[in-house]
């Protein structure tokens, strides 16, 4: 049987420690081999999907919780943002690649995620409201 070995930043204990009960941490496990980790792959992930312009932007950033409420069917839904440009929706084990069908995940209706999808408060503001501000600050988008 293979030894398997963990190696974790101390970054990542610190944000377990800051974490609360609620909270779900992600973390991302990569093969790697020998004594030595695994070095990142060559370059900066580019994001890519319908999320990467606002992530390109600068509106949107890897590892923004996004959460939703659905009064009348008493729902809500909580997803965290890749630097892929992939939401990660919490009880899924694969990223979805749109806010549409992140939200189809938990409503189990087609829905329009891009108007269902806050940000965090205090801000608040719709994924929907950030493509606006996209498209008003820079007219190819």
């Amino acid at each position: 049987m293979p030894t398997v070995s963990l190696h974790f930043d101390p970054s990542v204990f610190a944000h377990l420690a800051r974490a609360t009960g609620n909270d779900t941490v992600h973390l991302t496990l990569s093969l790697g081999g020998g004594d030595e980790p695994t070095k990142a792959a060559s370059g900066p992930v580019v994001p890519h999907g319908p999320l990467a312009d606002l992530l390109k932007a600068g509106l949107l950033n890897a590892g923004t919780e996004l959460t939703f409420y659905q009064r009348r069917a008493n729902r809500r839904g909580r997803a965290v943002v890749t630097a892929e440009g992939q939401l990660i929706v919490d009880g899924h084990a694969s990223p979805f690649p749109s806010p549409s069908k992140a939200a189809e995940a938990i409503t189990g209706n087609v829905i329009n995620g891009w108007t269902l999808w806050h940000l965090p408060a205090p801000d608040e503001r719709t994924l929907d409201d950030l493509r606006r501000e996209l498209r008003r600050n820079n007219p190819q988008h």
